[in-house]
């Protein structure tokens, strides 16, 4: 136990952000730089090292919590990293972006505010990078099968590092032009900056793991060539088709899906482009959707100089407690505040869009909506709350649906799909398709990067045990293990 009487003499304490008048000027990351370790070693002493740790549960990967929360409470950064990297390949990333299903499962937050295991974990990881504790580990010996990854976001990346880590040489695939996925384009710069990306792909190239980009298998290259070439492949190709919003005004020019708008303000970042060729620039913004992606798109909106940023949400606002129907310790749906929502703007709940309006020249120029509410378990809208909100930029991000099939990725490999429409897979993270396996939200549909990262390390394992019969891989979930996550 790191400290004894730690969660009693400690209150708890998070990272400091910039002012907001501050970081509205650039892109960074919205935390100020090093304010967490002049009080990371004690907030890690709050952990009270339980004898049954449902931080572990909480967490998909399993993370080993209370050991590193030990060593960073002692300081000792290097035996920290070790345990973090355990079970986590790429914890500056989770660290960052996961919503810490973990400290709603910690014990002390039954009555006290849970430890800050997401600050303690970033911080031992940007620790870890500091003191040059992150090194390539090449395997020692090549195990001469061959494997393909298709996706390069957070559940390709951990398959293919376990995998290069076991001795098979491995092809990453990447559609896009820069290997991260959504990571690299759906992520803003001032929620992650893409120097983690970054090192982490220099590191597994060092460790032996070959990657190419701008080749969408399906169109591009076939999947019989792909199968031809390797003696297994991984599809991690996310849950990417955008759930659309089929009202009167859906064509009028202005209104996009929220992965059309997020990655145009990420490649001018990459330098790509001077401005974006989307830009909320001195444009009333509506952003149609609640959660973190949405949020995103407010946080973009406000450094693109909007005029007004409004976010539409058709469920009720959530409560600030835990609710009773969500006990401790699963993850609660709580009203949230994000960084992008200190900035400004408004969040109008209960609301569903009726249609668009545009000008003469077919552009958005204003969103009708209702309020709704629920009635025999149905949400029904309330006569008599019509509005209509200025609109010259509109981003629907409502989620997603499944993955895309449209470039014959799903109908080249003949995959089986399960009821969701995700591709099907069993306890292994096999298809139905002899070496080919499914893993993160191609498999689970729209989810988390906890869980994506949690499915790419099982799924190498699988594919581990199909290349050499056993596997000494980890296995932290199965592909039915919900955990305590809703």
């Amino acid at each position: 136990m790191a400290d004894p009487k730690g969660f009693l003499t400690t209150p708890r304490e998070t990272a400091c952000s910039r002012p907001v008048a501050e970081r509205l000027q650039d892109w960074n990351e919205v935390y100020v730089p090093g304010s967490l370790l002049p009080i990371i070693s004690k907030q890690a002493g709050r952990c009270m090292d339980c004898g049954i740790p449902f931080c572990h549960n909480g967490c998909p990967l399993g993370n080993l919590i209370p050991e590193w929360n030990d060593f960073a409470y002692r300081e000792d950064w290097s035996a920290a990293s070790e345990r973090l990297h355990a079970t986590n390949n790429f914890p500056e990333f989770t660290g960052r972006l996961c919503p810490a299903p973990c400290e709603s499962a910690c014990v002390l937050g039954i009555n006290q505010p849970a430890v800050t295991i997401k600050n303690v974990e970033v911080s031992i990881i940007d620790k870890a990078w500091d003191n040059g504790n992150v090194t390539p580990q090449p395997p020692e010996r090549l195990s001469g099968k061959t494997a393909a990854v298709i996706g390069s976001g957070p559940a390709g990346l951990a398959a293919a590092q376990q995998l290069t880590r076991a001795g098979h040489t491995v092809v990453v695939y990447e559609r896009a032009d820069r290997i991260g996925g959504l990571l690299r384009y759906g992520i803003p710069e001032f929620k992650m900056e893409k120097v983690h990306i970054n090192r982490r792909i220099e590191q597994m190239r060092a460790e032996g793991t070959k990657f190419r980009t701008g080749i969408e298998i399906g169109r591009d290259l076939s999947a019989t060539d792909l199968r031809k070439r390797f003696d297994a492949v991984v599809i991690a190709a996310g849950a990417t088709v955008s759930r659309d919003l089929p009202v009167l005004g859906r064509d009028l020019k202005g209104i996009h899906f929220a992965m059309e708008y997020l990655p145009l303000a990420n490649k001018v970042q990459e330098g790509d482009f001077m401005t974006p060729p989307i830009t909320a620039e001195g444009k009333h913004v509506v952003v149609i959707g609640g959660g973190d992606t949405g949020a995103d798109c407010v946080g973009t909106a406000h450094r693109q100089g909007a005029a007004s940023v409004t976010q539409l949400e058709i469920m009720p606002r959530p409560s600030e407690d835990r609710p009773t129907g969500q006990p401790w310790p699963t993850f609660p749906m709580l009203y949230k505040v994000t960084s992008a929502h200190e900035e400004g703007g408004e969040r109008i709940y209960s609301v569903s869009t009726t249609h668009f309006e545009g000008d003469e020249d077919g552009n958005v120029q204003a969103l009708h909506l209702v309020e709704v509410e629920f009635k025999d378990g149905r949400l029904e809208q309330k006569p008599g709350t019509e509005r209509v909100l200025p609109a010259q930029l509109v981003t629907l991000a409502m989620g997603f649906t499944g993955t895309d099939q449209a470039n014959g990725l799903v109908s080249q490999f003949d995959l089986e799909l399960d009821e969701r429409g995700n591709v099907a897979r069993d306890a292994s993270y096999a298809t139905n398709v002899d070496g080919v396996f499914v893993a993160g939200d191609a498999g689970r549909g729209q989810s988390l990067i906890v869980w994506a990262i949690a499915e790419g390390r099982s799924a190498a394992r699988g594919v581990d045990r199909y290349l050499t019969g056993s596997s000494a891989l980890p296995y932290p979930v199965k592909p039915t293990d919900r955990s305590l996550m809703v």
